[in-house]
């Protein structure tokens, strides 16, 4: 089982590997195209040793499906986007050349990132636990935060094309104000929740667990850095200033409108 395991890792390493050209690109155009590798390397492993079935199929469907737009959509957004490079390189520090050390530790951390977080349908499919319906429940989640990303930011990048000096404030942007990362962890925690009945031994329910975790934790991060880009920005706006004061920041009908410390 490990050995497979390590096979994901390496194939999901080859689907980052990009980072080395930008280093934020480890944990974002990288990311996209690694968990698409590592949902088709998890396909054909199983196929390789006879434990294909339908539910494999539709998971790893979904997150190659996700994995792709999403890595297609950051790749054209910091490429072809001049304004958006520019925003980006001044806050991330992405033309600046990295230690290769430092690389070679963020390419290998983020491979087996991205293949522990993938783990729960790997470790389901190695048991061959099927007889229950929580991996369809899970595979369900998991396509609507795949479908809630991909409305989330087509939306968002309609509307600030209507008007660039404002955040995105209709359609998904209604219910809260960071749906994509919302959507981003509804991906996640199908994949998790679907490979609940299916982990044994500590070690499967460590990387399964810390992996989410980590997702989870990365996309609050992220969407705590936007908000405070956004509050720079647009803070002094008295319609931003109503927006945010009524639309929760990442969350539903939970009434959690910051993730940063008002002065």
């Amino acid at each position: 089982m490990w050995t497979e395991f390590l096979i994901i890792a390496a194939i999901c390493a080859v689907g980052c590997s990009m980072g080395f050209k930008h280093f934020i690109w480890f944990i974002s155009i990288g990311y996209g195209f690694a968990v698409s590798c590592g949902s088709l390397a998890i396909l054909v492993l199983a196929a390789v040793n006879g434990r294909l079935n339908l539910l494999l199929v539709l998971q790893c469907a979904v997150l190659f499906i996700y994995g792709l737009r999403l890595g297609l959509f950051l790749y054209l957004r910091e490429t072809k986007n001049a304004a958006y490079k520019k925003t980006l390189d001044a806050q991330t520090g992405n033309d600046k050349k990295m230690p290769i050390f430092v690389s070679i530790f963020m390419w290998a951390y983020s491979a087996f990132l991205y293949d522990g977080e993938m783990s729960p349908i790997f470790f389901r499919n190695w048991h061959g636990t099927y007889g229950d319906v929580l991996p369809w429940i899970g595979v369900v989640i998991s396509a609507c935060g795949v479908i809630m990303e991909a409305f989330a930011d087509k939306q968002k990048s309609a509307q600030k094309a209507e008007n660039p000096n404002m955040v995105a404030t209709k359609g998904l942007y209604k219910m809260v104000r960071c749906p994509n990362y919302l959507g981003e962890i509804l991906t996640w925690t199908g994949v998790f929740v679907g490979g609940l009945t299916a982990l044994q031994g500590v070690w499967e329910w460590v990387i399964a667990c810390v992996c989410y975790v980590t997702i989870v934790f990365i996309m609050l991060n992220g969407a705590q850095r936007l908000e405070k880009r956004q509050d720079g920005r647009y803070g002094e706006m008295p319609e931003y200033q109503k927006y945010i004061k009524k639309t929760p920041i990442i969350f539903p009908f939970i009434p959690v409108y910051s993730l940063n410390k008002k002065k």
